[in-house]
């Protein structure tokens, strides 16, 4: 399998849940639109591959605690609890449709690790280790939503974020950031422009 290509430190558990996943979001996805209909049949490429692309570069110790903002479908933080189930995952999204089908999804996939929130997370008080987005809104609007919500420590914590496009405002804005290009880890022409960056507390 091309999952398993990619990332083969999955477990054949892990694919299987990946497999039933992608069967039952889709057949959500006929009722409830989480992505474009078209992009239904690049599920993997676009949308459980893009997340899992956030392992390349991280490797979440056991108990880290990391918000999902404006999940969605579920992405990333769907795959990346797949991925890491000793890491614990609270995705909040405002549409109360959606986090109505990760609950169902999450529940037939038996994930233990994910808790989710409707709501906005300018409304949201609670700490995490780490803030992921994809696609949500632009870094300079995000970035002042969330930083409330890292903690501050001497470990590693601040927001990834998956993002395509130029980069300009993040780099000049952000000493420390750090992106990571995907075109050097997919053939694929959709990861020609993608990339993850990270932005670390103290940089906020």
């Amino acid at each position: 399998m091309e999952l398993k290509k990619k990332f083969p430190v999955l477990s054949k558990s892990q694919i299987d849940k990946f497999l039933l996943f992608e069967k039952l979001f889709k057949n959500w996805n006929n009722k409830v639109n989480l992505i474009s209909r078209k992009d239904t049949d690049f599920l993997f490429e676009r949308h459980i591959s893009y997340s899992l692309a956030i392992t390349f570069f991280f490797k979440f110790k056991s108990k880290t605690k990391i918000l999902d903002v404006g999940t969605g479908g579920g992405f990333p933080g769907i795959p990346l609890a797949i991925f890491f189930p000793e890491v614990e995952f609270t995705l909040i999204d405002r549409t109360e449709k959606k986090i109505k089908v990760i609950d169902s999804i999450k529940e037939d996939l038996k994930i233990k690790n994910i808790k989710t929130i409707v709501g906005d997370v300018k409304n949201l008080k609670s700490k995490f280790d780490f803030v992921l987005g994809r696609a949500v809104t632009k870094m300079e609007k995000f970035v002042p939503l969330v930083k409330k919500n890292i903690l501050i420590q001497k470990d590693e914590s601040g927001i990834i974020y998956l993002k395509g496009g130029e980069l300009a405002y993040e780099e000049e804005r952000f000493p420390n950031i750090r992106i990571y290009r995907l075109k050097n880890k997919f053939k694929s022409n959709f990861f020609e422009t993608k990339k993850i960056i990270y932005i670390p507390q103290h940089d906020f």
